[in-house]
Formats: C-alpha cells, structure tokens, sequence
C-alpha cells in the first residue's frame, strides 16, 4: 500500500493553506488532504456537475446566475445520491491513514469537503455555463 500512498501524494501535489500549533484536526486535514485532492479532480467535478444539470432537464441553464449559485448549493446539500457520488470521488483518493483519521471524524469534514465543492463550482460558473 505504500507504493499507492507515493502515488497519491504525486498526483495531488502540495499541502494549501496554512498548518501551524493552533490548526484543529479538520483544519489540518482539510489543508493537507481535501484541498489538494479538489483542485486535481476540479475539471471532473464540473463535468460530473454539468451532466447532472443536464439529466435535471437543463433547468440549471436558464435559470440567473444568482439562482444558479443556489441551485449548486442546493443539490450538493439535498440530493443524497449526488452528494455522496461526489465524496465518493474525494475519498478514493485518500490515503489509508488519511482514510482512518476521516472516519473518526467525518461528519465534520463532510460538512467541510461540502462547503468546499460547493465553493469551488460557484466560483466557476462561468466554466460551467460554457
């Protein structure tokens, strides 16, 4: 399992955000593991986002970009099958021990990688309207 470890920590790359003493748990686990593994799989997450505005009968396009950003919250925190389709695509990619320490505490750290996703689809409406 080491050699997957190694793998992993390649293809996400860099800790982001600051870690230091006064970092909790989910902080320093959200800067080290969550963070790097959204920004690789970004360009999936839109076009998982995307095929699932499409499958809603495109009611996501025509809708203003203020109800846009309320339609993306909306269908991470309601649809149960969506949401857990995406932290599914997030936890593949963590590493055993990351894995174990999510456990312990992943009602927090849902929370956070929901919040995240959520921001980071929002920030990138215009990517997805394309």
């Amino acid at each position: 399992m080491e050699a997957r470890d190694t793998h992993l920590l390649e293809l996400r790359g860099q800790t982001y955000g600051i870690i230091n003493n006064q970092s909790s748990l989910e902080e320093v686990f959200q800067n080290r593991t969550l963070r790097p593994i959204l920004k690789m799989q970004n360009d999936l997450f839109i076009q998982v986002f995307i095929n699932y505005a499409v499958k809603q009968k495109n009611v996501f396009f025509s809708l203003t970009p203020e109800k846009k950003m309320v339609y993306i919250e909306n269908v991470i925190q309601r649809d149960v099958k969506f949401r857990n389709s995406l932290k599914g695509m997030i936890i593949g990619l963590f590493m055993l021990d990351e894995y174990a320490e999510y456990i312990r505490i992943s009602s927090n750290l849902n929370k956070r990688m929901m919040n995240m996703l959520v921001e980071r689809l929002k920030s990138q409406l215009q990517v997805i309207e394309q």
